[in-house]
This record gives structure tokens, C-alpha cells and sequence, in this order.
């Protein structure tokens, strides 16, 4: 079981297959919070979890939802996990554990718009510790090798090439005890992952636009807890986080670009060029349809994919676009110290500081000649001529250096929880410093924006202060009887804004995307820089996002071990950044109440001070980090949960009620199956252009409201040395709207574009639409076959969908192109695995 998967389990949380991108619990699928014995896993610099490490060493899970106090440095706005690994005993203990999932037992997939293939999975784990120094050292170390294999794949263009996933995880750890008062934790993780022919986007991708690779994972903690007697607690972490990523397609384009014109595009084979985007027919409303379509048909006869026999557009040929290799890092260290006075009233105070450094390593170039597409009434941007073809190549492949980021955060906490009679009440603060380092320029005074060009020199591009991020914790908790509480907090989190360092650096104009077009005959004509990719200044006066909670609720023990909490959230989130043009509120026709002027009045001087090239006819087209005018998010909730504990059994029940809406919709930026993806601030389609401002039809539902929410979660021992467990989900399916370009085509034109693109540009009010509700249950059958002591051989049933409930998502929302409406992507269907599992 992987990490993320304990995240399902959360009650009142949405059940989600997302392979990147968490569920949203009140914010988005980026703002949850993981934490492995304390030390934050989630990807540094976008925030989304780590596909590693697994969970088959933990010993203790913890899960926070809301009402924080001010321990713990939590600024997140969703949920935050938290997992404490196994240690070892003055006992010698261990476990072997084989586990298997073989395609015979995984039912076949029921949709015909991804790609089908037969699955196999196996995993091997196991783990030892005990003494080293009896009373004063110990040990525990575990190994863990899961394989994924599928075979017999197919999609529109045939078979697709087995892919094949093995992974080798190491944990070690050490606990020493020196004296009685102080406890030092030593541990180190090892993971390191290969694949093959991985990355067929879905089942309109040809074979070869798969792509292998390699992810390494280490993470180093030490930590020291000291007890002060009646002086208090203190204690000491360390942490050091490395992921790196490496992948290469697995068909490499021939051709060799250059920008300055003097290499052609080969398009007698458009299928070694990079990956080329097969053109569909354009609707004969359209102007130009006619000798467009004419201009097309070639390459559909040539490179579309058959249905019912005929050549057809719309999917993908060639190889995969990029070559990546993405390093990310993290060092963490935190001290906290915790004390205990008062009689008449009793204080439990914390103070704790915390320093950590996320930073990124990115070398990223195109295949060849990266995606090639085929608009229609496409012109060039600055000859202004009539192109057929369109690549959108990545600079860096072009001698570029490595591009390194940093996101460096101080925070302090004080917490204070004072004890008076049947009343218990949380004061707490937080405070943060964030900077956010770039490369490319220095600083400047003697010029308008501040900085000078310096390659490669590193440089602050913003600082968030402690004055701007008080996030202050407020709660307060009745004991009115027992063990039944009625409790109300208030919490203000400032998430970290932390892929912002890279996507704002000025080293990103010189790996920015660049266009290059050419003629029927692949001549180049003209090319031009993607300036929503580039370097970027920031607008003045920024204020950080927050997410304001209240929380009231009431906990009732109602005897025979059952448990009933019954409790109501609300969470409003505003302040959202985002890269956008500098003239977007000039060209792009906002309401009433948003000013329509420049974000930065005189960027142009700035820019052309720092060297930049402008476009004569749209000079302020270039792109900024601006506070968006009225942009928010809103999270409504009552849920109720139930849980039983029995000497036999456990279980929990709940369900949710919530509506999660607003104008920012950051789990939905991108084109549909790539939303599950590390998208974050600057990084995404969101307020880009025309027709994706927020003011265009931008307010509704958001991607990941699920207005209805049940779970069951339970375990029962069985008379006969056996144990039966279940999950079952049901929830609200997916909100979604279609989208086009056709309404917003004369700001499109008026603003200098030539897109086509419908992604981001809504036809109809967020949300309009919503998927078919999806419901599962999963069944777990473990078998004890022999017991010694404390030895023993279980055997290992689970069923995961037993009703094969294949229910499809992620629609494609396209009118443009094909199949709309149609889900890209479907539940998993039903799979049965075996295991055998030995323990001593």
C-alpha cells in the first residue's frame, strides 16, 4: 500500500484515483499536508504528495481536518497526515510478507476511450528489529519491492508497448536511549524506482509516445527528545528530503532543431519530428474550413486512427515530447519546547521555530521538435503570414544550463492551552517569513524594477513577511459531562505559494517555450516566445493567500463503545496569485468593480530596461504575478461520524454534506486528464489570456465539490482465528462545463492571439454538469493458519470493487474536438489480491 492510499480512509475526505494531485477537502488537491515521522513528503516546490514512501512500516497514523492549533507548524489548507514509522523493541520481532495481484483476478476495463492492458502486481515486503543494547539501543529495518507489469495494452492505435514498474524500498532506523530523560531517533529511506514504456496519455496515443525513466527517493531524519522534568520538554528534528526524476521517450525524434531559421521541418515524417498532434476537421461554420480541411486530410489518411476502418484525427503519433530530469530537495529543522504550570488554571505552553529550504534542480528539452500542431487560421505573430504547421519547442534543449529554484520559510508557533474547571481553551499563533529565489538577475536600485541582468546569479524574487501571515488559532472546548464535549475554533492558514520560485525566475526566458511556425512545405517562418512562460515581475503590494476556518461541532459518547461526533465547517480562501497578462484588465473586458488599468504601469520601461524584446503592437501582452481581482474559494460542510469499538471489532461511519465553489478552480487549469498533475501558482492556463479570466463564466462548482459523501470503515475478529474488514464509498460525481474558444474569438483576435485552444475558456458556468455518482466496496478476508506464540501464518484475501463499478470522469470538455462529453477516465475495476504473511 502506498502512502496516498491512507488518504481514502479519511473520514468526510472525497475518495479520489488521482496518481498526483490529493483530493480537495475544503481547498484545493495541492493543499493537503503529508508528513512521514514528521517530516513533510509532499513534493517540494508544488506540493502534492510524493509517489513514495509506502505505508508497510508505520506504526501510528494521525490525521488533522481542521480546527489547528498552533502546534506543528500547519499552515495547510486542506488536511494534514501525519505517520509515525515502527521502532525496535527490547523483543526481536518480524515479518515476511508476499502479495500478489495477478491479471487473471483484475476485471477488464469497460471503457472504450483509455487504454486497456492486462495488470499484474506483486509485492514483497518485511522488516526486523529489536535490541542492540539492551534498554539503551535499538533497531528496526524493513525492505519493501512492489512491481506493477501491463500487458497485452491497447488503444485506438493497437498495442502499446508492457509496461514494467519495479521499485526497491530500504528503511533503517535506530533509537537510543543514553539516559533515562533523553530519546534520539536516527532513520534513513531509500527508494528507488525504474520504469518502461510508460506515458501513453491515453487511448488515442500512438505506442511510441511512451516514455521510461528512473525516481530515487532518500529522507534522513534525526530527532532528540529531552525531558526537563518539571522544566518541560524539549525536542530537536532534522530532516533531508532528495526526489530525483529522470525520463526519456522511448522513441527519440531524428531532427535537430535550430531557431535561427535555418533548419526545416521535415513533414514527410512528422512522426520522427517529436510528437505531432493529428489534426480533426474543422466544422464547416468556420471560416477557412474548407481549404483546411483539404490542407488536413493527408495527414489524418496518414497518421489518424482507424474507427470503423477510416483514418480519423485527434490523437498522437510520434514520440514523447519531453526529455526531463527534475531534482527536487528539502532540509528541514525545527526545535520545539513544551511546558506545563498553573494550578487553578493549567497552561500547556509550546513554543516551537522551524527553518526549511525547498529548492529545485530543472533540465527539461524537447524531443526533436516537441508538439507539432496543425490550427486552423493560424498567422504569425510578427510577419503576420498564413503558417501550417506550429511546434512548441523547450529553449533549454538548446545549451541551456540547469535552472535551480528555492523556497526558503521560517515560521514561529506559540500555543498556549489553558485548563479551567470543565473548560479548556486554545490561544495560538503562527507567524511565517517565505522568500522565493530565482536565477537570472541581481539586485539594482539604479533601475526601475530593482534588478539588473546577471545569468545565472541567484536572486530574491519576493519575500512574504511575518507581518503579513498572522495565523492566529482559536478554540474552545466544553466538558460537559464524561467524555461528551461541545468545541468551536477558528483557524487562519497562509499556505506556502511554493512553485513560484521557478515558475517566476528569469532563467525561464531562457528555457521559455518558443513557438516556431512553417509553411505547407515545413519552411520557418516566423517563430515567438510564449510569454506566459518567460521570467516574471511581480505587481506591488502583494497580500499572501489565506483560508480563514470556522469550526463548531460536538462530540456525545452514547455508550456500548459507539461514539458520535456531529460538527459543521466553513472555509473561505482569498489573496489568490496567479501569472497573468500585465494588460489583461485593459483587453479582456472585466465586470463593473475591477479597475480596468495595467497591473504594472510602466512594465514596459522595466522590460525594456532588462532587455526584454516587446511586441510593437501589444507592448504590456507581457505576463506578471498579480493578486487576482475578487478571486476566492468557498467551502461549506456538516458532516457526522460515527465509530464503534468493540473487543472484536471497530468501525466508522460517516457522512458529509459540503459544497466546495468560488472563481478559482485550481484542480481544473489544465486540458482534462492532465489536471492530475503538479499544476500550481504560474503554472497552469488560469487567467492567461482570453476567455480565461475569472470573469468568464469562471464562477460555479468547483472540479472537486462532492455535495454528498458516505464511508464505512471497519475490522471484526471471527471466532475461528480470522478477521473480515471492509471499506465501503459512496459520492457525488464530478463537476464540469464544456468549453470553446467561439465566444471569446474577438478578444482572442483583438489581443493578438492566433489560439484555437478551448482549454480553460468555459462555454457554460463552472460546474453546470456533474458526472454519475460513484460508489465501491472494498472486502478484506485474513485467514491465521498457525499460531505459535508469537509466530504465526496468516493468509490474505483482498476484493477492491467488488461491484465492478467502472464509473467514468474527468469528461472531455472540448467542443472542438472529439468525443465530447465523453469521460477520459474510469474507476478501477474490480481486482482481487493474494497474500501470505508470516510473522515471528
Amino acid at each position: 500500500m502506498e502512502y496516498r492510499s491512507l488518504v481514502a480512509l479519511i473520514p468526510s475526505v472525497p475518495y479520489s484515483q488521482n496518481t498526483v494531485r490529493g483530493p480537495s477537502a475544503g481547498g484545493s488537491g495541492q493543499d493537503n499536508l503529508h508528513l512521514f515521522d514528521g517530516v513533510n513528503v509532499n513534493l517540494p516546490m508544488y506540493g502534492t504528495a510524493s509517489s513514495e514512501p509506502s505505508t508497510h512500516d508505520l506504526d501510528q497514523v494521525a490525521v488533522s481536518r481542521g480546527g489547528a492549533d498552533a502546534i506543528g507548524f500547519n499552515r495547510s489548507a486542506g488536511f494534514t497526515l501525519n505517520s509515525i514509522s515502527k521502532s525496535g523493541t527490547r523483543a526481536f520481532t518480524g515479518e515476511l510478507a508476499l502479495q500478489a495481484l495477478p491479471a487473471g483476478l483484475v476485471a477488464r476495463q469497460q471503457s472504450p476511450f483509455t487504454v486497456r492492458y492486462d495488470d499484474s502486481q506483486s509485492f514483497t515486503n518485511g522488516n526486523f528489529g529489536g535490541p542492540i543494547l539492551q534498554d539503551h539501543l535499538f533497531f528496526f529495518f524493513s525492505y519493501f519491492r512492489p512491481t506493477d507489469s501491463r500487458d497485452n495494452s491497447s488503444g485506438a492505435y493497437g498495442t502499446t508497448p508492457a509496461f514494467r514498474s519495479v521499485r526497491d524500498e530500504y528503511f533503517g532506523k535506530l533509537t537510543f536511549a543514553p539516559i533515562a530523560q533523553l530519546l534520539i531517533h536516527a532513520s534513513h529511506r531509500d527508494s528507488s524506482r525504474i520504469y518502461h514504456h510508460q506515458g501513453v496519455g491515453g487511448a488515442t496515443f500512438a505506442p511510441s509516445t511512451s516514455d521510461g525513466g528512473k525516481v530515487t527517493l532518500a529522507i534522513t531524519t534525526l530527532e532528540a527528545a529531552w525531558d526537563l522534568g518539571l522544566k518541560g520538554f524539549l525536542n530537536f528534528k532534522f530532516s533531508d528530503f532528495a526526489n530525483k526524476n529522470a525520463n526519456r521517450p522511448d522513441r527519440v525524434a531524428t531532427a535537430v532543431p535550430a531557431l535561427d531559421g535555418s533548419v526545416a521541418l521535415d513533414v514527410g515524417d512528422l512522426a520522427n519530428q517529436g510528437e505531432f498532434a493529428v489534426p480533426l476537421p474543422a466544422a464547416s461554420t468556420v471560416a477557412g474550413a474548407g481549404a483546411y480541411n483539404a490542407a488536413i486530410a493527408p495527414f489524418i489518411a496518414r497518421y489518424g486512427y482507424l474507427r470503423n476502418g477510416v483514418p480519423t484525427g485527434g490523437g498522437f503519433v510520434g514520440g514523447y515530447p519531453l526529455i526531463n530530469n527534475q531534482d527536487f530537495y528539502r532540509r528541514t529543522t525545527q526545535l520545539a519546547y513544551d511546558t506545563r504550570f498553573g494550578r487553578g488554571v493549567a497552561h500547556d505552553l509550546h513554543l516551537g521555530y522551524q527553518w526549511y529550504r525547498d529548492s529545485e534542480d530543472l533540465n527539461r528539452l524537447s524531443n526533436g521538435w516537441g508538439v507539432i500542431s496543425m490550427p486552423i487560421n493560424v498567422v504569425t505573430p510578427n510577419t503576420r503570414q498564413a503558417a501550417t504547421f506550429v511546434a512548441a519547442l523547450q529553449q533549454q534543449g538548446l545549451g541551456v544550463p540547469t535552472i535551480h529554484s528555492e523556497y526558503e520559510s521560517q515560521n514561529f508557533e506559540i500555543n498556549d492551552k489553558l485548563q479551567w474547571r470543565a473548560f479548556t481553551f486554545n490561544v495560538g499563533a503562527l507567524v511565517s517569513q517565505d522568500r522565493l529565489y530565482g536565477q537570472g538577475l541581481r539586485s539594482d536600485p539604479g533601475t526601475l524594477s530593482g534588478y539588473s541582468v546577471a545569468p545565472g546569479n541567484r536572486y530574491l524574487e519576493h519575500e512574504i513577511k511575518f507581518h503579513e501571515t498572522l495565523q492566529p488559532r482559536l478554540g474552545l472546548t466544553w466538558n460537559y459531562h464524561g467524555q461528551d464535549t461541545v468545541y468551536a475554533a477558528y483557524a487562519r492558514y497562509v499556505p506556502a505559494t511554493s512553485s513560484l520560485p521557478r515558475a517566476s525566475s528569469w532563467a525561464r526566458n531562457l528555457i521559455a517555450t518558443v513557438n516556431v511556425y512553417f509553411d505547407a512545405n515545413g519552411n520557418p517562418l516566423d517563430k515567438a516566445t510564449e510569454t506566459g512562460s518567460t521570467g516574471k515581475l511581480y505587481v506591488p503590494g502583494l497580500k499572501p493567500r489565506h483560508t480563514d476556518e470556522y469550526l463548531l461541532g460536538t462530540v456525545r459518547d452514547l455508550g456500548h463503545g459507539l461514539t458520535a461526533r456531529l460538527f459543521a465547517r466553513y472555509r473561505i480562501s482569498t489573496n489568490f496569485w496567479e501569472d497573468t497578462r500585465n494588460d489583461s484588465r485593459v483587453l479582456f473586458d472585466p465586470p463593473a468593480g475591477i479597475p480596468r488599468t495595467l497591473y504594472i504601469s510602466n512594465l514596459t520601461a522595466q522590460l525594456t530596461q532588462l532587455g526584454v524584446p516587446l511586441d510593437a503592437r501589444f507592448p504590456n501582452n507581457q505576463y506578471v504575478i498579480a493578486q487576482l481581482d475578487g478571486a476566492f474559494t468557498k467551502y461549506y460542510q456538516a458532516a457526522l461520524e460515527l465509530e464503534w469499538r468493540g473487543p472484536r471489532g471497530f468501525a466508522s461511519c460517516s457522512y458529509s454534506w459540503s459544497h466546495y465553489y468560488g472563481n478559482f478552480d485550481q484542480d481544473n487549469t489544465t486540458n482534462a486528464r492532465a489536471n492530475d498533475s503538479n499544476i500550481f501558482v504560474s503554472s497552469n492556463n488560469l487567467a492567461d489570456d482570453a476567455g480565461k479570466q475569472l470573469w468568464d463564466a469562471k464562477y460555479g462548482n468547483l472540479t472537486g465539490d462532492r455535495r454528498h459523501q458516505l464511508k464505512l470503515f471497519g475490522t471484526y475478529a471471527l471466532p475461528w482465528r480470522a478477521q473480515v474488514g471492509l471499506f465501503a464509498v459512496y459520492q457525488s460525481g464530478q463537476p464540469w462545463q464544456y468549453s470553446s474558444y467561439s465566444p471569446y474569438l474577438a478578444q482572442i483576435t483583438a489581443s493578438g492571439s492566433s489560439s484555437r485552444s478551448d482549454t480553460n475558456r468555459y462555454l457554460e458556468p463552472a460546474g453546470s454538469r456533474r458526472t454519475a455518482p460513484h460508489y465501491q466496496l472494498d472486502l478484506n478476508y485474513t485467514q491465521t493458519f498457525w499460531q505459535t506464540g508469537a509466530r504465526s501464518l496468516r493468509g490474505m484475501v483482498d476484493v477492491f470493487n467488488l461491484f465492478n463499478r467502472q464509473t467514468g470522469y474527468d469528461p472531455q470538455a472540448s467542443v472542438h474536438l472529439a468525443n465530447p462529453g465523453i469521460a477520459q477516465a474510469a474507476f478501477t475495476p474490480r481486482r482481487t489480491l493474494l497474500g501470505l504473511k508470516f510473522l515471528f
